[in-house]
């Protein structure tokens, strides 16, 4: 039994809100398309058939869970920060602290591996913390 369905959701259509508001925050983050499939681990052709006929969007267990880090860090973006510029922007800037050495935390998740995005998204959520 799959993550949404066990959750009491219907995969299609969170798949179908969860893939909109993804892709719209990538955007916002500056990700180009190859970034975005990258990040959620989708096929190019995949990814534009989504976006050109959303109704047809049903993501694995694997992929709605990177949705929920994208949505995750989004949020505590927009909590940390008051200016749409820095919630936009912070995860295109160069960090240095230790884990990010000098690198973006674009930079980081672009590969796609789930363990990167994981830690991204730990150590973006951590900054809810000092506040």
């Amino acid at each position: 039994m799959g993550l949404a369905k066990r959750n009491g959701f219907e995969t299609k259509a969170l798949s179908r809100i969860g893939f909109k508001a993804a892709d719209n925050i990538l955007s916002s983050w500056g990700c180009t398309n190859q970034q975005s499939q990258n990040i959620l681990k989708l096929s190019k052709s995949s990814y534009h058939k989504f976006k050109a006929t959303p109704e047809t969007i049903k993501l694995s267990d694997d992929q709605l869970e990177r949705v929920s880090y994208i949505l995750n860090m989004h949020q505590a973006l927009r909590l940390v920060f008051s200016n749409p510029a820095n919630i936009s922007n912070f995860m295109g800037m160069k960090n240095n602290n230790d884990y990010f050495a000098g690198r973006s935390p674009l930079e980081i998740i672009e590969s796609g591996k789930f363990g990167d995005l994981y830690e991204v998204a730990r150590r973006v959520d951590a900054l809810r913390g000092e506040l």
